[in-house]
Order: structure tokens, then sequence, then C-alpha cells
């Protein structure tokens, strides 16, 4: 298994030793590196219908794109509004992440990168479940919650915990290195879905999985239908290992594995909505 990357920015995909990694050695450094690191991202979530992925011209108009090799989603993208879903009090309560992390298979040892990890509720659990001889990759988009969740990891001395500043549509993961790989309250908010899902395939171990937890409901009310979910996934190589209602989390939580060679980028074929949903209900 691979190292995981370097929490410090600006060194890109390349892996280092588990002690330039550790929030140890974080701590250490002149002015701590750690706050240099990275975080967050946001939620919320009702259905919608969708046709087959026929990557004919898509129903809904998107904002202005940088040309590349893969398709818009044919869906709204919600915007980031928040590093958190609710207060972590009011979700150990619900025994939200315990039960999430049950329905992962998550276990000490594992590697698990949690992406969109906002203000850390995910990643400090996920330190306790991995134990000492796991790791635990917290990553996000914004640098300010990025720095928020490095202070924090150096705070709670979580030695087996990296954090560091993703790419919207690319966080730049080791190669095969991830038996898990979270997105908790943030699939929505991906701008360029097709493109992240097929640049984090390589980063999954053999029996490595995508866990995706979110809302039944439109993506542009911080949502994700799940056969929307799904048809995304299978567009760019993903086969579902599990789907399961997960009331503490406010929907349900997705397992995929990724199948057969993957998909180049031009051939794969966006999910068209059948229509525009309405509002949920209030």
């Amino acid at each position: 298994m691979a190292s995981l990357p370097s929490p410090h920015p600006g060194e890109g995909r390349s892996p280092v030793g588990k002690a330039d990694v550790t929030a140890r050695s974080a701590r250490q450094g002149a002015s701590h590196s750690w706050t240099r690191a990275f975080a967050g991202v946001a939620l919320l979530c009702c259905g919608l219908s969708l046709a087959s992925c026929d990557g004919s011209k898509p129903l809904f108009k998107h904002h202005r794109q940088e040309p590349g090799p893969f398709p818009a989603p044919d869906r709204p993208v919600a915007k980031i509004v928040s590093p958190r879903w609710s207060t972590e009090e009011a979700r150990d309560r619900l025994n939200e992440a315990s039960d999430g992390l049950d329905k992962a298979g998550i276990t000490r040892g594992m590697t698990v990168a949690d992406i969109g990890a906002g203000e850390g509720y995910y990643t400090v659990r996920l330190a306790a479940r991995v134990g000492p001889k796991g790791r635990v990759l917290g990553e996000d988009i914004v640098p300010a919650v990025r720095d928020a969740l490095a202070d924090r990891v150096a705070r709670e001395r979580l030695d087996n915990v990296s954090v560091r500043l993703g790419d919207p549509a690319d966080p730049k993961l080791p190669a095969n290195s991830f038996d898990r790989i979270l997105m908790v309250h943030m699939y929505h908010e991906i701008a360029q879905p097709y493109e992240f899902l097929w640049n984090i395939r390589p980063s999954l171990t053999a029996n490595g999985e995508v866990i995706v937890v979110d809302a039944d409901r439109p993506t542009q009310y911080h949502g994700t239908p799940p056969a929307l979910l799904k048809c995304e996934f299978a567009a760019v190589g993903y086969s579902l290992v599990q789907m399961s209602q997960m009331p503490s989390a406010g929907g349900y939580l997705a397992a995929f594995k990724a199948v057969g060679p993957r998909p180049e980028p031009a051939a794969i074929k966006p999910c068209r909505l059948t229509h525009e949903p309405p509002p949920p209900s209030q």
C-alpha cells in the first residue's frame, strides 16, 4: 500500500513517509505546517427521475466550464454553503458516525480518505476507528476550513491523520492506497462528478470502496437521488456494492467498487434527467 501524500500544499501527489504526514511532525515544524494543510464542505437532501446515460444534449443549462474531455453533469450542482451538516453533539446523539462506519465496513488498520472533511466530524472518529496502525486523510477544497481542521488534528494529537488541500475535480490521491474513500453530504457539490470519480479510481486498493452518504433529494437542494448516484457512478465504471437507509444522517449510505477498465474520458456519457424535479416539501 502506498504512503499517503504530504500534508504540505504544493507538493502534488508525491507520496512521503508516515513521519512526514502525522500530526506530531506537523506540531514540530516552525509555524506548524499543519496550518497549511486542508478541509471542508457542506450539505442537506428527495427524488427525481432520470433516463439512461444516453449522452444526448443536456436538458439543463450549466455554467460555463473550461474545455476538457469529461462531460458536464446533466443536472444542477449545489453550492458549498457550510463546513458542517449539523452539530457534532446532535449527530452523536443519533450515532451517525458509528452507524456510518459500521455500514462502510471500516475496521482497525485500514487507510481511509475523508473527502470534503469539513470541520472533521468523521475525520477524528475515523482516527479512533482505524487505530494507530491505520491511516486517515482529511481533505477539502476550502483553505480556511482546511486550516481549521489541521489545527484540530494537531490540538487533539491525532498522529495517524494527515490533512491537506485538494482540487475540486481531483483530490490527487496516491495510487492503490485507500481501503475506503468517504464522501459525506458533499457529492452533490462536486461540479465535475465524472472527472472526479475518474480521478479517484486508481487510488482504491483491490478491495477498496467509495462510500457516499447523502440525502434523497434533488442536487440543487443538497442531496442526490439514489438512481442518479448509481447512474453517474456506473458511467465511470463503478458497481454498486450496497445501498442502505441511514436515518441518522438524514438519508442513505451507498458503497461502490471499481470494476473493469477505467473508461476513456471522451467515452463517458452523462446521465440525463427526464425533468427538472420539484422543490422538496417543507
